[in-house]
């Protein structure tokens, strides 16, 4: 495993993400406890030094899973993560009894990373309220070590995170963005990075691979990758873009059975990054498949928790992408038609209660309806 150091300490460059742990029947509140655990019991095997979990991941279930199977294991022997979720702005008078909560179920009296999570313009202001009191809370956390390091999660614009920064910067040790060759001029993440770079702040990545898309490249993009790096996985593409990133420190990647852990252990067992030739042509590719107009899900399935619907909506995302991307075809159609009436496009009523919690920022409802128009459904 290659290490890499963060003030004092070394963190393991590769940290299990447990928004995507392994489920049972599809359903994403409820955690196959059993391949979890052991899940987390190779990644320690292996090296795995840094466990990222939230609130709001697995619908509340992750940070319990995170602490009934890590706390077998002496507390110094892994570094924890979780985060205050902002992403909905009901929770902003909350952050005390949140927090005690949340020692609570991860079983642990303190976190090692606690994060301001989402950053973006649906929040900047609540974030910035003093009447919330949610940095005052979280320094005087700090100051008791019950917080060790202090840091933020962002997918807003460059305004947003710059306002951030101007206001609560100095007190930031590292930031969360999401970074992957195809982001990194669709999302702006090259831009991002360079902000934080300059702020001299350490980069944590999330959605390394995209929710798993990028592991699944187009044929053109794999022919060109096996023709540079013949013994590369596509996976290792999007680990090896990252390495060459300076200042990312951390690379957080949700993992959802063995064989991604094991694959992707076996990839962070060196360090191979791109070259300029190399990370110049892999995001030109990615420039080629984005202009095609694909939305940037990442299946964080946050928004599933605020539908009244109760819509799939990443599954109906990953249709519509599909679908546009091809230019058509049958597929979508054929797999929103096998799906119960009540799940389709054609039944989101435009509340709009998803996009207050969506990071990616997707206008979902004008999604759901140009895709019902399209496929008929």
């Amino acid at each position: 495993m290659i290490y890499r150091s963060f003030q004092d300490i070394k963190l393991s460059g590769l940290g299990l993400g447990m928004m995507r742990l392994p489920v049972i029947d599809g359903n994403d509140s409820q955690i196959d406890e059993a391949k979890a655990a052991e899940m987390i019991d190779l990644a320690m095997k292996s090296g795995i030094n840094y466990y990222d979990t939230a609130w709001g991941y697995h619908n509340g279930n992750s940070e319990l899973t995170a602490g009934r199977f890590l706390s077998k294991y002496p507390r110094e022997s892994y570094y924890l993560a979780s985060k205050f979720p902002g992403y909905d702005n009901s929770n902003m008078p909350k952050v005390r009894e949140i927090f005690e909560k949340q020692l609570e179920k991860c079983q642990t009296p303190y976190f090692d990373f606690y994060l301001f999570h989402n950053v973006y313009e649906g929040n900047i202001d609540d974030y910035l309220n003093p009447d919330f009191g949610i940095l005052d809370y979280l320094l005087e956390q700090k100051r008791n070590g019950r917080i060790r390091h202090l840091g933020f999660s962002a997918h807003g614009d460059l305004n947003v995170i710059q306002r951030f920064l101007d206001a609560y910067g100095e007190h930031m040790e590292f930031c969360q963005l999401q970074v992957n060759y195809m982001d990194w001029h669709f999302q702006n993440a090259q831009a991002k990075v360079e902000l934080i770079q300059k702020h001299n702040i350490p980069v944590w990545v999330m959605e390394p691979v995209r929710g798993g898309k990028l592991a699944d490249a187009t044929e053109k993009m794999k022919s060109i990758m096996r023709s540079m790096r013949p013994d590369e996985s596509v996976p290792a593409w999007a680990f090896r873009f990252l390495q060459a990133i300076p200042g990312v420190t951390m690379v957080l990647s949700g993992m959802s059975n063995m064989e991604q852990l094991k694959e992707n252990i076996a990839i962070w067992s060196e360090d191979k990054p791109l070259n300029k030739d190399e990370f110049k042509r892999i995001v030109a590719l990615a420039d080629e498949e984005t202009k095609k107009g694909g939305l940037p899900c990442t299946a964080c399935h946050y928004c599933t928790s605020h539908c009244p619907q109760e819509l799939p909506i990443p599954d109906l995302i990953a249709l519509y992408n599909e679908h546009k991307i091809t230019g058509g075809g049958f597929l979508a159609p054929m797999a929103v038609g096998s799906m119960s009436e009540n799940q389709r496009p054609s039944n989101c009523i435009g509340c709009r209660s998803c996009e207050q919690v969506c990071p990616q920022q997707i206008m979902i409802s004008e999604m759901m309806k140009e895709f019902s128009e399209m496929i008929g459904m």
